[in-house]
């Protein structure tokens, strides 16, 4: 019967009810529905008239435009809100996956460097990997740096090194990378199985809490008899389920599997350039911002906890996100393209590198050109004429 349950269905069903079935239901799946014009008329027309309660009641009733809007601003913000939260953990479990992936892929590419380039035994790859949690990467690279420097390793044990602490930092991160993903998978089957609050409902509609109960409970069972019938007709020739079904959580849980409704973020200042937004995120993709930084960087994206950010959007924005997903599309993960990134960021600098860089940090002797002179001797000659005054 599960099987037969589809969105379809769902929706056919809720187009048969009548008018205040109908918005009653699709307010309830508002992140998956929309209200039509005509029922956001027939909400504002059944909306109490405060004349009402005052004694003197209309005989004509007129839906006020005033009234439309009110219900239409309300709708639509509460329709925003649902359906960006919806996508925002779609981004994050999308993007997570993507990254999982490259991560792997980056394991994979220094096991086989190490196995097949540097020729170490697989017993060692598989203790490198084992010490990863606990490796503490920062002074053994900064150890090596400096045996580099004295010309106390060769090239090839120094990249053999190397490769063996970026192999520990992508487990660590593809660790990082695996929570994350199953939070944002929990986080996201908790809000499709949870539809709009009554609260939340009253505030479109603005009938009181007793009357929208009522109404909930009456339409709703409605709805679930309705399902109920069609699919003990489509499944006459089946087997009986002895186990009960709650068709609204399968209704829930089929509407869940419906395609993710994408919007458009505007950028919000994070990271102060759009240009320097990008170029991080591109670092953090590859796994090369530093793992004390990467975890800050991340809660700036899914949380809007950046101190650039321009908080103007009453919900998080998406921006951060959705280039991100961008980003992780450019990049070759293809098994060639990950080797040689390995051995290009593992790779000793240069000396000839080191000499230029030495040079450039040396603060340069700007030399006194002749005008230059010549104003400075003037100046020292007013100076003594006034002190000799």
């Amino acid at each position: 019967m599960t099987a037969l349950l589809t969105p379809d269905l769902i929706a056919s069903t809720i187009e048969q009810a009548p008018i205040q079935g109908r918005i009653m239901l699709k307010l309830l799946l508002l992140q998956h529905f929309d209200i039509t014009e005509e029922e956001i008329t027939h909400i504002a027309a059944d909306r109490p008239d405060p004349r009402c309660v005052a004694g003197s009641k209309p005989i004509h009733q007129v839906v006020k435009q005033d009234a439309l809007r009110d219900v239409t601003s309300r709708r639509d913000e509460y329709r925003r809100r649902a359906r960006l939260r919806r996508e925002r953990l779609w981004l994050q479990m999308e993007s997570m996956k993507g990254m999982i992936a490259l991560a792997e892929g980056l394991v994979r590419a220094a096991s086989d460097l190490l196995l097949t380039q540097y020729k170490v035994d697989a017993a060692a790859v598989t203790a490198i990997k084992q010490e990863a949690r606990a490796a503490v990467p920062k002074p053994a690279i900064r150890l090596l740096n400096r045996r580099w420097d004295e010309d106390d390793i060769s090239a090839e044990a120094y990249q053999e090194a190397r490769l063996g602490l970026e192999l520990q930092t992508q487990l660590r991160l593809l660790d990082k990378y695996r929570k994350r993903f199953e939070l944002s998978e929990r986080e996201w089957k908790s809000i499709n199985a949870a539809p709009l609050q009554d609260h939340e409902i009253g505030h479109i509609w603005g009938i009181p809490a007793g009357s929208l109960a009522a109404r909930k409970v009456k339409h709703l069972h409605q709805y679930l008899q309705a399902i109920q019938k069609f699919l003990q007709r489509s499944s006459a020739l089946a087997v009986p389920s002895t186990a009960p079904l709650d068709l609204w959580k399968e209704t829930l849980a089929v509407l869940s599997e419906r395609p993710v409704e994408r919007s458009i973020a505007h950028y919000d200042g994070l990271e102060r350039t759009e240009d320097a937004l990008v170029e991080k995120l591109r670092t953090f993709a590859w796994g090369t911002l530093g793992e004390d930084l990467e975890g800050k960087f991340w809660l700036s994206l899914v949380h809007g906890a950046s101190s650039n950010a321009v908080h103007s959007e009453n919900t998080r924005s998406l921006f951060g996100l959705q280039r991100l997903m961008a980003v992780l599309s450019e990049i070759d993960t293809s098994p060639d393209a990950l080797e040689q990134e390995m051995l290009t960021r593992t790779a000793p600098v240069t000396k000839e590198a080191l000499a230029l860089a030495d040079e450039a940090a040396q603060p340069a002797v700007e030399e006194v050109g002749q005008m230059k002179q010549h104003v400075l001797t003037s100046f020292m000659g007013e100076l003594h004429d006034d002190l000799r005054r």
